[in-house]
């Protein structure tokens, strides 16, 4: 992925399956999420991602939302991922079209899988475990078409 910013902006489709392995509850999430450039232009080429959509939780539904900004890094086949209030959760580096990353959030240890299956699909999976969770999120994002 030689520009990692340009392939992930615009508008995408998501559906994630998400498990609870220590319940077994099981659920999912879709919606959409845009890559759109934050508006200060101070931020020097960050995206806004944001998800909206639905979440199904064992018997809840209804609508969920989030937000990361993604910030280049020193390649353009990567970008930093911070949370809304600036802490960094992680660095996607997707040069070589597939990557791993990490956060630790105490006491709870998140390990992520990215892989550009193509110019219009992403798939990514968090493992997370810990004393406190140990969930399996896989997601796949398609760009939406116009």
């Amino acid at each position: 992925m030689p520009d990692l910013r340009a392939y992930l902006a615009g508008s995408w489709t998501v559906e994630r399956v998400m498990l609870d392995r220590a319940t077994g509850t099981r659920g999912s999430f879709s919606g959409t999420v845009t890559f759109s450039p934050l508006p200060d232009p101070a931020h020097d080429g960050a995206l806004l991602q944001r998800e909206d959509g639905t979440v199904r939780w064992g018997s809840h539904e209804g609508h969920a939302e989030r937000e990361y900004v993604w910030r280049p890094a020193a390649s353009p086949g990567a970008m930093d991922v911070h949370f809304p209030d600036g802490r960094p959760f992680h660095t996607v580096d997707l040069t070589g079209a597939a990557a791993d990353g990490a956060h630790w959030c105490s006491p709870d240890d998140y390990r992520v899988h990215y892989d550009a299956v193509g110019p219009n699909e992403l798939h990514y999976t968090w493992d997370v475990k810990g004393p406190a969770k140990d969930l399996l999120l896989a997601s796949v994002l398609r760009r939406a078409q116009p």
